[in-house]
């Protein structure tokens, strides 16, 4: 591989995913988002929750162990180029897995938006997988260090999603649970849920999009499910929009979605072919 200087028409012309992750309240319809969608989806189902869906037309893989998540991030996304040999997503590990699944690895090329449910459980998973490594034990007493294991997790989680960030045409969407907690003083502040601190201050930075799922009061009294996209918003939601076409408050519908972001991507196109 060599350095190459890529100009602003090329980089505009480039086919590249949008990668978001959206955090809502349990039985707030995250999963059902799948139905909105009307390109071809694979679900990545951590856990084993697609009852609400059942109809829809896409394609799942249950995972259920920490190593079955490294091995379909590392098939999906391939070999890191900047790895030793003997680390999870070098080439000798994407080398390994597309033997073991050669035939998966065909079929992958054909979705063009990967669908996470949901970063929530997929960071238990690390922390189980974490509490068993050797350095997670503490030599001097023989017990389980959970400050290591801690450790070991925020390195695992990074490393996972960075190989979903760096996948340049495929839209990724993981979606996770936004939990309610008080603070010090008593007020009320919302956070993703996931185990680890790091994780979940970490994932607005890999992200284009980060997005609140939640229920708004409308004029009339009702509530409406709808996505929440700015920072600084009224209700103090976790929101970001790298995209800057969306408005503070958007219909949970993430065709529309992706259509109005990539929209805007052409029409830059158009209006630079223009000048």
């Amino acid at each position: 591989m060599t350095l190459k200087i890529t100009n602003s028409e090329e980089r505009l012309k480039t086919t590249t995913g949008v990668k978001i992750v959206i955090f809502g309240p349990y039985g707030i319809g995250k999963t059902s988002l799948l139905k909105t969608l009307d390109k071809p989806t694979l679900c990545l189902d951590f856990e084993a929750g697609l009852l609400a869906v059942q109809d829809w037309q896409g394609d799942s893989i249950n995972i259920r162990t920490w190593n079955e998540a490294r091995d379909i991030a590392c098939l999906i996304g391939g070999a890191n180029p900047a790895l030793k040999a003997d680390q999870a997503y070098s080439q000798r590990h994407y080398d390994h897995i597309l033997g073991r699944y050669g035939d998966l690895s065909a079929k992958l090329s054909e979705y063009r938006c990967i669908f996470i449910d949901s970063v929530t459980v997929a960071s238990r998973l690390s922390l189980l997988w974490a509490k068993l490594q050797p350095e997670a034990i503490s030599e001097r007493t023989g017990k389980q260090d959970m400050r290591a294991a801690y450790g070991i997790l925020a390195q695992e989680m990074m490393a996972w999603l960075n190989q979903f960030q760096h996948i340049p045409d495929k839209d990724i969407i993981l979606v996770g649970t936004l939990g309610q907690y008080l603070d010090d003083f008593n007020r009320p502040t919302w956070l993703p849920q996931c185990e680890g601190t790091k994780t979940a201050s970490e994932i607005p930075g890999i992200v284009d999009e980060v997005i609140s799922m939640v229920g708004i009061k409308k004029e009339d009294g009702k509530e409406v499910r709808s996505f929440i996209f700015h920072a600084i918003n009224s209700w103090g939601y976790p929101a970001k929009d790298r995209s800057g076409c969306l408005d503070m408050v958007e219909e949970p519908h993430l065709g529309k979605l992706l259509s109005k972001i990539k929209n805007k991507t052409l029409s830059t196109i158009s209006t630079t072919k223009g000048v």
